[in-house]
Order: C-alpha cells, then sequence, then structure tokens
C-alpha cells in the first residue's frame, strides 16, 4: 500500500454472523479493513462513537434497535455518516425510508458476491 493510499475502514452490523461474515469477507477481498461488529442498533451506534468507521454496513432487521432507527439516530450524531443499508428484496418501503433519511446505498440479500464486491471498490475512492 502507498503511503497515499489510506486504509478504508468498516464496521459490519448485522444480527446474523453468517451474514457478518460474508460481508467481511468481500470487504476485505476489495481492500477494507474491518474496523468492528455490532449485532442491533444500540451495539452499531457504541461501535461507530467508538471507531469512527468510514462505511457502515447496516442491516435493517435487528433486535433491540433495527436499522431504520440505528441510520436515523447515526445521521443525527453525523451528518457525515457513511451508511449502506442491507435488506430482504420484501422491505422496499423501508429502504425508500433509509434513503431519505441519508442512507447512501443499498445491498439486497440474498446479494450477489461481484455486486457487493463492485459497491466497497466504488467506496473506497
Amino acid at each position: 500500500m502507498s503511503a497515499t493510499t489510506a486504509t478504508k475502514r468498516l464496521l459490519v452490523v448485522d444480527d446474523a454472523l453468517i451474514m457478518r461474515a460474508m460481508i467481511k469477507d468481500i470487504a476485505q477481498q476489495a481492500g477494507w479493513q474491518i474496523a468492528g461488529e455490532a449485532t442491533n442498533g444500540r451495539e452499531c451506534l457504541e461501535r461507530y462513537r467508538e471507531l469512527s468507521p468510514d462505511l457502515v454496513t447496516l442491516d435493517i432487521v435487528m433486535p433491540e434497535m433495527d436499522g431504520v432507527e440505528a441510520l436515523r439516530q447515526l445521521r443525527q450524531e453525523d451528518p457525515l455518516a457513511m451508511v449502506v443499508m442491507v435488506s430482504a428484496i420484501d422491505q422496499k418501503e423501508k429502504l425508500s425510508e433509509c434513503i431519505r433519511l441519508g442512507a447512501r446505498d443499498f445491498i439486497v440479500k440474498p446479494f450477489d458476491r461481484d455486486h457487493l464486491r463492485s459497491l466497497f471498490q466504488r467506496y473506497l475512492g
């Protein structure tokens, strides 16, 4: 890695271990460093404050605090927070709300590895 290329740091938020593992694997292949993980919206907010990641992947459906509420609070605390929502295909209404709240993009589960890799590469710039 050259001195001009800083490693981008990712916070992966999903209550499903397998989803976190897949996202982390693909992000690392695309050149991202995994800053941390969280399993619900409350943990997401705590980890974001603690880690200051460059990007967050945020699942919509999670226990305790869902991704929509976590996004709302995250963007209130940091209007520049870069967040990519992760959702099942049947959550179009919630995705629209997330875009209005400031999410930059979204990933639909089950996701295509190549599509996800290109999304991560796009945010490296």
